[in-house]
């Protein structure tokens, strides 16, 4: 990748994305990407859902200083100093940002956005707080309806047949739903509970595919016990560069990881036209917490918003219960935003992944197959960025 010896071409590709995205007021019908983007979560891709519903601040990120870095003029409820993966996807698909399905007078032309901080795959995790899978699932065949009656039934189904629908959840369910709620470690092995939760999102993949869904993009898990906040718990007393990660959490998000990739495998065999992209987000997000400089960054243990070991303890922002935190100097020198989170350069980074890295399984693709774009090879070969940090 090239270099521009200290000023980086980062600002420029946002013009050009800028300039060729679709924006609502203003694109044209030839302009339109003809593939809608769906997406279901919770905080890694929730966009502003929870500013709409009735959740304490502890699950909300529509306060200073999310949005640090100004994309937005301000916070928007994304946990992240500005974007997440999917507006860089939604750039890269030609699309404007896709709105939160709750967001007052929002238009959903382009696909909707049903993501939700603190969400699990299974409705009992975080309980009555935020918008479980079930519900997003709910909130997609009221929004199916309203197109049907807005498009018509041809232009509408259409639409859904086409869409990108894209999956980032999972994380919730073993940090509070099973690691944070002791009976549930009583009543089931933690082979049993991911088998549990890849259990229903099996059955929830299906009903999107009796839907009209046949493309879809994952997030698979991160390395859960690296969180800053579980070095926090392992390591209290240690020092910002000493200290594991909580293998546990961790072994629970590789359990996942392959259990979704075996179920994955299997639905593109025995459902016709059932496309997925699934890159190992874990190995990924690993290397760059272990080896920063090497991707660019400077920092891969300690958190950038947060107080005490590795700013682990969640205090970031003035919502929250606690109101003190720290905050470092430049975001973009740092892997993690917060105690959970990374940071929107992360965001970034594996977005171009997802969009035109190698797929890793046979039969998947990347997400610019799916959004029926033909790269050739990857997104590099189009998009010149330098991914160090000018010193």
């Amino acid at each position: 990748m090239a270099r521009n010896n200290g000023h980086s071409h980062f600002s420029i590709f946002y013009v050009i994305v800028y300039l060729l995205a679709c924006r609502p007021c203003c694109c044209s019908l030839q302009e339109r990407s003809p593939v809608a983007f769906f997406i279901f979560g919770d905080s890694g891709v929730d966009v502003g859902n929870n500013n709409y519903i009735k959740s304490g601040n502890e699950n909300r990120a529509n306060f200073e200083p999310y949005g640090i870095n100004g994309v937005f003029g301000g916070p928007t409820g994304r946990y992240s100093d500005g974007r997440v993966m999917v507006d860089f996807i939604a750039e890269y698909a030609k699309l404007p940002y896709i709105p939160p399905y709750l967001e007052p007078c929002a238009e959903f032309v382009h696909g909707a956005n049903f993501a939700s901080a603190g969400a699990g795959i299974l409705p009992k995790t975080n309980q009555d707080e935020p918008i479980h899978f079930w519900k997003q699932l709910e909130y997609f065949d009221d929004l199916q309806s309203s197109l049907r009656k807005k498009l018509g039934e041809a232009k509408a189904n259409e639409m859904i047949a086409n869409a990108v629908y894209f999956i980032s959840m999972g994380t919730n369910d073993y940090i509070s739903g099973y690691l944070g709620t002791p009976i549930m470690q009583q009543l089931y092995s933690p082979q049993e509970y991911v088998g549990m939760v890849i259990g229903n999102l099996t059955q929830a993949l299906q009903i999107l595919y009796d839907k009209g869904a046949r493309k879809f993009g994952f997030l698979s898990l991160s390395p859960l016990g690296c969180f800053p906040s579980f070095r926090a718990v392992v390591n209290p007393k240690a020092g910002n560069n000493e200290g594991g990660c909580f293998e546990e959490a961790s072994a629970l998000g590789r359990a996942h990881n392959q259990a979704l990739s075996a179920v994955l495998k299997s639905l593109r065999h025995h459902l016709k036209g059932f496309r997925y992209a699934n890159p190992n987000f874990y190995n990924w997000l690993y290397d760059r917490i272990i080896n920063p400089t090497k991707f660019g960054f400077r920092e891969g243990l300690v958190a950038c918003c947060g107080i005490g070991s590795f700013r682990g303890t969640y205090t970031c922002g003035k919502g929250r219960t606690v109101k003190e935190y720290e905050l470092c100097d430049d975001p973009k020198t740092h892997v993690w935003w917060d105690s959970f989170h990374p940071t929107e350069r992360i965001h970034e980074q594996f977005a171009l992944e997802l969009w035109g890295g190698a797929p890793q399984a046979e039969g998947s693709y990347n997400l610019a197959a799916l959004f029926n774009y033909d790269l050739g090879t990857t997104i590099a070969d189009i998009v010149d960025i330098d991914v160090n940090v000018s010193s």
